[in-house]
Parts: C-alpha cells; sequence; structure tokens
C-alpha cells in the first residue's frame, strides 16, 4: 500500500474528531438535527485549521444514509462513495484555476440537475477569494437563490478580498487558530499509535514552528520521523529545522541580572557558527522576556506557550524582575527588531544592542522615590542634636542674669526635661530660653522647610496666646498658615499651652533688638535651607 503522509491519514472524518473549532462543529451539528440547512456557507480562518474537512464532513453528514446523532455514519453506501471521492454529488472547486468567468456559468447551468444518489448537491470552492470580480458578480443571483437541492461551501484564508454582496448570501463561520496543547496532544496520539517516541519538548518545538497551524504540524512531525526514525530528541529536532535553542535566551535573561557582558559574545558565536537567523534570534529573544512578564504579573505560567521543562525556569524569575524593568526591556527588544532589519552587519547590531540590554540599571518609580525620602532622615538628627543658630545676650543684662540656672544636661528635644521649669503660662522669657529645644523638636519631623524657618526667626513679644515673630523670608505667612495645627499641637506639646503665631515677613534682623536674635552665617554651607535641601534631595554646593 502506497505511503500516506499524517496529515491525510489522520484527517477527522466525523465532527466529534476536528479539534479546536468546537464552536464551529456543534452549531453545525445543531442545524442538521433541526434541519435549518442553510443554501450557503463561508468557512473562513488561518491555514490548515481544518475549513476544507469541516465541509466534507458536513457534506457527507447531509447525505449520509444512516446519520446517528448529526454525525456520519462513514459505513454506507454514500459515505464510502464520498470517502473515496467517487460521489458525482459532492463537487469540490479550486477557486484559484476556476475563477474564470466562463466556469462561473458552466457552474450556474449544472446546479440545475438533481443529484444522483444523495439528498443534495454541494459544491465545495476552495480559495473562494480568488476568483475575478467578474466572477462574483455573475454568481450572486445563483447564490441568492438556489435550487433547493443545492448547497454551497465556500473556504478562503483571506476573507477580505470576498465581496460583502457574497458574503452576506452566506452563513460565515470564522476558524480560530489551533491552540499550541492542543497540537501537541493530537500529536501524542498519533505517535503513541505510529509507535514513535518523542519527548515534550520536542512536541513543543514542532507545535511552536506550526504557529496554529494543525497540517503544518503533521507536516513536521512526518519530516522529522524521516530524519530520526522511530526515536526522536529535542536537540536534533531543533538542527533539523534549524531553531535558536531557548536555553540562549534563559543565558541572556540571567545575564542581565548578573550584569555578566561576557554572555553576549558566548551568545553571538553560537548564531554564529550554528546559522540561525539573527531577526528570529530576537523575535525569541521577545517573546521570551514577554513569558517573564506575564509570570511576574500573574505568578503563574498557563498563560505561556512552552515546555514543561521551561515552566520551572520561568517561575524561578518571581521577585527578580520589576514590571517596570521589563517593559524598558521589551520597548528596547522591539526598537531592535525593527532597526536590525536594515542593519547591514546583524551581528556586529545584536552585540552592540544586547550590550546595552545587560547594562540597563533597573528603574524605580516616582513613588518608590518620594517614600524614601520621606524615610531618609535630616543629618542634624541623626545623632546628638546640635545648636542650629547662635543667640546673642541683650547688652542690658549681666552674664548671671542671662545665663540659665545650673541643671543637669537636658534632651533640647525632650518636653518632659523641661517638665519643672514651665509654669502653666509661660512667659517670653522662657519660651526665648527654651526656643533652641523647640525648633530642635520641629526639626525631627518638618526638616525641609518649617523647621529651618523657625530656626531663622526673631522673637519679638508675648500677646496672651498670640507670639509675635519677624522674618526676612517674604513668604513667611504662608509658611505659618499652612502649619499652623502642627505648631499649636506642638506647642501644647513642649511649652505647655497653645500658641498661636504672628509673623512679620521680609524684616531684616534688628541687631539692637533686646530679645532673641539668630545670626546666620554668610556660608552657603551653613544655611539651614541649603543644608535641608542637600539632605533630603541629595544635593550639592556649586560655587
Amino acid at each position: 500500500m502506497a505511503y500516506i503522509v499524517t496529515a491525510r491519514k489522520w484527517r477527522p472524518q466525523k465532527f466529534s474528531e476536528v479539534v479546536g473549532q468546537e464552536h464551529i462543529t456543534a452549531t453545525l451539528k445543531n442545524a442538521i438535527k433541526t434541519n435549518r440547512i442553510a443554501h450557503a456557507y463561508l468557512f473562513t480562518g488561518p491555514r490548515g485549521v481544518g475549513k476544507t474537512t469541516t465541509a466534507r464532513i458536513l457534506a457527507k453528514t447531509l447525505n449520509c444514509l444512516n446519520p446517528k446523532d448529526a454525525e456520519p455514519c462513514n459505513e454506507c453506501e454514500m459515505c464510502k462513495s464520498i470517502l473515496n471521492s467517487q460521489s458525482l454529488d459532492i463537487i469540490e472547486i479550486d477557486g484559484a484555476s476556476n475563477r474564470g468567468i466562463d466556469e462561473i456559468r458552466t457552474l450556474r447551468e449544472s446546479v440545475k440537475y438533481a443529484p444522483t444518489k444523495g439528498k443534495y448537491k454541494v459544491y465545495i470552492i476552495d480559495e473562494v477569494h480568488m476568483l475575478t470580480r467578474e466572477s462574483f458578480n455573475a454568481f450572486l443571483k445563483t447564490l441568492e437563490e438556489p435550487p433547493g437541492h443545492t448547497i454551497f461551501i465556500f473556504a478562503t484564508t483571506d476573507v477580505h478580498k470576498v465581496p460583502l454582496t457574497i458574503i452576506s448570501r452566506c452563513q460565515r463561520f470564522d476558524f480560530r487558530r489551533i491552540q499550541m496543547n492542543t497540537i501537541k496532544e493530537l500529536l501524542t496520539k498519533i505517535a503513541v499509535e505510529e509507535k514513535i517516541e518523542i519527548d515534550d519538548k520536542t512536541l513543543t518545538i514542532i507545535a511552536r514552528k506550526a504557529d496554529g497551524a494543525l497540517r503544518d504540524a503533521e507536516s513536521y512531525f512526518d519530516q522529522v520521523i524521516s530524519f530520526c526514525g522511530n526515536k526522536i530528541d529535542s536537540s536534533t529536532v531543533s538542527r533539523m529545522l534549524n531553531l535558536v535553542d531557548d536555553e540562549l535566551f534563559f543565558m541572556l535573561s540571567d545575564a542581565v541580572l548578573d550584569k555578566n557582558f561576557k554572555t553576549v559574545f558566548e551568545v553571538t558565536k553560537l548564531l554564529y557558527e550554528h546559522g540561525w537567523d539573527f531577526v528570529d534570534f530576537m523575535d525569541g529573544l521577545t517573546e521570551h522576556f514577554r513569558n517573564i512578564l506575564t509570570v511576574i504579573l500573574t505568578e503563574k505560567t498557563e498563560l505561556i506557550e512552552t515546555a514543561e521543562i521551561y515552566r520551572e525556569k520561568y517561575i524561578n524569575y518571581l521577585g527578580s524582575f520589576t514590571e517596570g524593568d521589563l517593559l524598558r526591556i521589551l520597548n528596547f527588544l522591539n526598537k531592535t527588531q525593527q532597526e536590525l532589519r536594515y542593519s547591514q552587519n546583524q551581528k556586529l547590531k545584536v552585540e552592540i544592542s544586547l550590550s546595552h540590554l545587560i547594562g540597563l540599571e533597573k528603574t524605580s518609580t516616582i513613588s518608590e522615590i518620594i517614600s524614601g525620602l520621606a524615610e531618609k532622615k535630616s543629618p542634624e538628627i541623626k545623632s546628638e542634636p546640635q545648636p542650629i543658630f547662635k543667640i546673642d545676650i541683650p547688652e542690658n543684662k549681666s552674664a548671671a542674669e542671662s545665663a540659665p540656672p545650673s541643671s543637669p544636661q537636658k534632651n533640647l528635644t525632650d518636653p518632659k526635661s523641661y517638665q519643672s521649669d514651665i509654669s502653666a503660662a509661660p512667659n517670653l522669657e522662657s519660651i526665648i530660653n527654651r526656643w533652641e529645644g523647640f525648633v530642635n523638636l520641629v526639626m525631627k519631623e518638618k526638616a525641609l522647610i518649617l523647621g529651618p524657618f523657625l530656626s531663622s526667626v526673631e522673637i519679638k513679644n508675648l500677646n496672651s496666646n498670640a507670639l509675635e515673630l519677624t522674618s526676612p523670608d517674604p513668604y513667611a505667612a504662608n509658611i505659618v498658615e499652612n502649619d499652623k495645627e502642627y505648631l499649636a499641637k506642638k506647642t501644647l506639646e513642649f511649652f505647655g499651652r497653645k500658641l498661636k503665631f504672628i509673623v512679620k515677613s521680609g524684616i531684616k534682623p534688628n541687631k539692637e533688638d533686646k530679645h532673641l536674635k539668630i545670626s546666620k552665617s554668610n556660608d552657603s554651607a551653613d544655611d539651614p535651607y541649603v543644608r535641608a535641601i542637600i539632605s533630603e534631595l541629595g544635593g550639592e554646593i556649586i560655587e
């Protein structure tokens, strides 16, 4: 008996044997059961997904003498004659070679005649989009109102080339691309029946190469059997089909994490020695990082098409990459793919691009940067607090009167250390004497603006609960207004009662004032605002 290729030998003969198109086969079976048979069908979809096969099964079921559950019996006289291509009632026409108006005129004449044995005369026109515009126009009337015994089934891979006037006269069925796991399951079943030893990795290679076309997968299956015999291994199949080894992609993703630039030249050397296409390699690398992104986002491997042996490797990347890093990598690889197609030296282009890829630094979001700044403390309060201003002692007071009473060392930022000194109604002098501790307390929490601002003010007067201040800062009133609730809370905590700050802005310090005077150094490095900006934002002084 002559050899029959797998695609023909294992061609489905029933609706239930058609894989990956259950939404179509179920509809057709229900239509047959309820006797709602249309006069014209249009099957569209990618190559090798079962359009012509489904058309033949439909034609055979409609003419079967003993159908069972809307399935052909494949045993009656009509089924056997159709299987052997001997039936005169099933006419298959190649649209590419019978595309002229003369062929369509001949077809129009033949539809008038009744079927010889079957119930229906079925015309299956493959690649119908190849018909000329005149042929389509000549076919319109016949297609809209054919004889009751005639059914048309059109199949095409380019439905956009079919006129809308034709599509509107047909029931349209869109065939899907076959999923990789479905192809692997069917090939596994065929391998068992044919006594072929093949592993999951090899099946994945074949299914991925087929790109959703079952017929292509079965053709590759025949090809690898011819090359390897009854025992097939993945390395031989990759070499025969000239496919890039997936291990190279994992080498590069690991190199990105380890910043190992040496890997770039090892990978390009292997690509060059094996004769692998650099464009195909970049396509595969983009898909590889897409798979990593999928695993990072979903924490699962169900949404990636790969062999089981690689699923474990992908899951190990959890926590290694961030979403922002992977988006930058994918954007970079997409640009490289476009540039590579027009490069005269693709090897050099790939080496440079991969070196840039490994050199990419990790990214941080604005939210992460702001959070880091909020947690970072000012240098002035990391250790023992240091005074940030100088107090000039008024000339009309003696040193004994001006000096604070001798007492144990106090923590300037701890209100409890002043518990014995603060009365229920502190006066102006007690506030002046303890102002340094209050400022240092505020600096712990407001080291960027409010703390340095309070260190630069002059205390003028205390009127009931209103503390009058002057400041050279023209925006002083706005600073106090923005933090008035915070200041009221802190003054109650530190001085024992809430104080309201009344500040006059734009006034230079008065050296003759008898109250607290805060002298600022001319050196920018001593400016509290400058120090706060350097501490919080990482700035530096430029002379």
